[in-house]
């Protein structure tokens, strides 16, 4: 008995569902956007308005303020700071990011740069004022009082960690959210795989590779924390919005997030968008909290600390909250 060949359209409908074709395009959708969310962001970095402080002699320090508040693009904005001790601190603290310190007595001045909060900024700033010093026809020497690790290339590595911990609590969550158990097990099992992922980040980067100082337990603690907002985060989408939810998840976190992060680019070389939302999302926030644990003392932590116990104080609310009304209008 000879079968009847089906029309290609009618096997492709039967092949294909309509679900399935969302989510072909919603993947094609997060690609396009990963890629314009990176090369916007990092494509052309440029400083503007980057933290600086100028310590020179205080009867022509206003002058000197204002010279440096007036170049091309505004790449600078400058601070009168009291001596080099205070400018030295304030760049520990991560108040600023750099500080010329102007010699009246010669024609030699000293700059003050960190490259352990990234390497790029700390070039840049080396660059404007090499550039102006010639134009003045003084010389300048560079101090980093902050160095990054001789193993950690261009000051990556804690960047590249977090984004691992951000993408680990993506995928933990997403996982997580298709079991059939109580939001509250979703959670508690979400906390303990944060805990091993945090520790498991921790120790590759510090006594493995040695790509980043600054102590297994302190490093811990915030890649626990980093896995668990992400992870949280993606949760609560979930609940919200069904499957969709952790696309979501994946465009807030790991792509805007990311691009943001001031990892390969500090924020204050990213455009304003991203630089607007960077210090705002996990891998940012994250980003800027591992450099502080590795090269500033654990200074400046406060913020990034809130930001990322705010994601997740957030995401766990709205999965419990969901899972709460959902039981309510469930028969």
């Amino acid at each position: 008995m000879t079968r009847t060949r089906r029309p290609l359209l009618t096997e492709v409908k039967d092949a294909v569902t309509a679900r399935a074709a969302l989510l072909v395009i919603g993947a094609i959708v997060l690609q396009l956007l990963f890629i314009a969310s990176f090369v916007g962001a990092l494509h052309d970095p440029e400083m503007r308005d980057v933290p600086f402080g100028i310590v020179t002699p205080r009867q022509v320090a206003p002058e000197a303020v204002a010279r440096l508040e007036q170049l091309p693009g505004d790449p600078l904005e400058p601070r009168a700071i009291a001596d080099l001790s205070a400018a030295r601190q304030r760049i520990l603290d991560r108040e600023i990011d750099g500080a010329l310190i102007i010699d009246a007595r010669s024609t030699t001045d000293t700059l003050l740069v960190s490259s352990g909060g990234g390497t790029v900024s700390a070039e840049a700033l080396q660059t404007l004022m090499e550039t102006l010093a010639r134009a003045e026809r003084r010389t300048l020497r560079t101090v980093d009082v902050a160095p990054v690790s001789a193993a950690d290339f261009d000051g990556l590595t804690s960047f590249h960690l977090v984004v691992g911990w951000c993408a680990g609590g993506c995928l933990y969550g997403a996982i997580l959210a298709i079991t059939p158990r109580r939001a509250t097990i979703r959670l508690g099992a979400l906390a303990l795989v944060s805990v091993l992922g945090g520790l498991g980040g921790a120790v590759i980067v510090g006594p493995v590779l040695g790509a980043l100082p600054g102590g297994v337990f302190a490093l811990w603690g915030l890649g626990a924390l980093v896995v668990f907002a992400a992870g949280a985060t993606t949760l609560a989408l979930r609940s919200v919005f069904g499957v969709a939810g952790i696309g979501l998840a994946i465009l807030l976190v790991v792509i805007a997030g990311s691009a943001s992060a001031g990892g390969a680019v500090p924020f204050p070389m990213l455009p304003p968008f991203w630089r607007g939302i960077g210090p705002a999302l996990p891998p940012g926030a994250g980003t800027w909290a591992a450099r502080s644990i590795a090269y500033f003392g654990g200074n400046g932590l406060r913020e990034s600390l809130l930001v990322l116990s705010g994601w997740a104080v957030a995401g766990v609310s709205v999965t419990l909250l969901t899972a709460s009304f959902r039981r309510r209008i469930t028969p």
